[in-house]
């Protein structure tokens, strides 16, 4: 099955550690993509600044478009700040996996697929 580790955090936090402390993090993430990769095909993506992004809310009117504002604008300092997706036989393989990333300054969420489209690997 596919699972998906969300990395939730401050987008602030990363940008005020060492470069050391950035470099330590940074390990961890190549750590886990090394690790995945000798699994099979897999799927990571760090998401640009939330001020980059906008939100698409749908139209409260049939006849109108759906409206877009800048950014996501979620009600806490935590931001959704990246994706690995991946096969694990089990949750709790997919927690062992998960647990490389494990920091003070990020919180992790494993959470099954119910479907996947697309394609994982070189290719993204």
């Amino acid at each position: 099955m596919i699972y998906s580790i969300l990395i939730y955090g401050s987008e602030e936090v990363f940008d005020q550690l060492s470069t050391e402390e950035q470099d330590q993090v940074m390990a961890k993430h190549r750590e886990l993509q090394e690790k995945l990769k000798a699994r099979g095909q897999f799927a990571s993506f760090k998401l640009m600044p939330t001020n980059q992004a906008v939100t698409l809310r749908a139209p409260t009117k049939a006849d109108e478009k759906p409206v877009v504002v800048d950014g996501p604008f979620a009600e806490t300092k935590e931001r959704f700040l990246g994706i690995y997706a991946a096969d694990f036989a089990s949750m709790e393989e997919a927690i062992d996996h998960a647990q490389l990333l494990s920091s003070p300054s990020v919180t992790l969420e494993i959470r099954p697929h119910d479907w996947t489209g697309g394609v994982m690997g070189e290719a993204i």
